[in-house]
């Protein structure tokens, strides 16, 4: 099934990791064969993977953009996604964890950028109750 996407003017993204920008006006781009595709909202850089959910999101962005690099950065994800679990007690996001770990071993990366995307909101909602110092503390970590 094809995969319509619509970007706005000067929109970047990433095209089986050759970045691409939109032009001056909406464009409409329909991708009609499997490709690595993500949007500028999408991508994450590296200074950018400060707490430790977009710790776990940084390298399954990157296998999923860089298939020539993917067993280096599965060893990232391995350390971070283990650090994560070990720190987190709610089910409802250890069971997110394990469903995530699960489509990055069957190469479903961009399935698992979509359920880690949902540890953010967790992890925001778990951060907006700790003082500012001890959150800064956390993400230096």
């Amino acid at each position: 099934m094809p995969l319509k996407l619509t970007l706005k003017p000067r929109e970047r993204f990433v095209l089986n990791g050759a970045v691409l920008v939109n032009g001056e006006r909406r464009a409409n781009i329909v991708v009609e064969n499997n490709a690595s595709i993500l949007r500028e909202k999408d991508i994450m850089q590296p200074e950018e993977a400060r707490t430790p959910a977009k710790r776990v999101y940084f390298p399954i962005m990157m296998m999923y953009i860089d298939a020539d690099e993917s067993e280096t950065y599965h060893e990232e994800f391995v350390a971070r996604m283990s650090e994560f679990m070990s720190a987190v007690t709610n089910r409802e996001a250890l069971t997110l964890c394990v469903d995530l770990s699960r489509d990055v071993l069957m190469g479903e990366y961009y399935r698992a950028l979509t359920k880690c995307r949902k540890l953010f909101d967790f992890e925001d909602l778990r951060l907006k109750y700790v003082p500012s110092s001890i959150r800064e503390d956390a993400a230096s970590v």
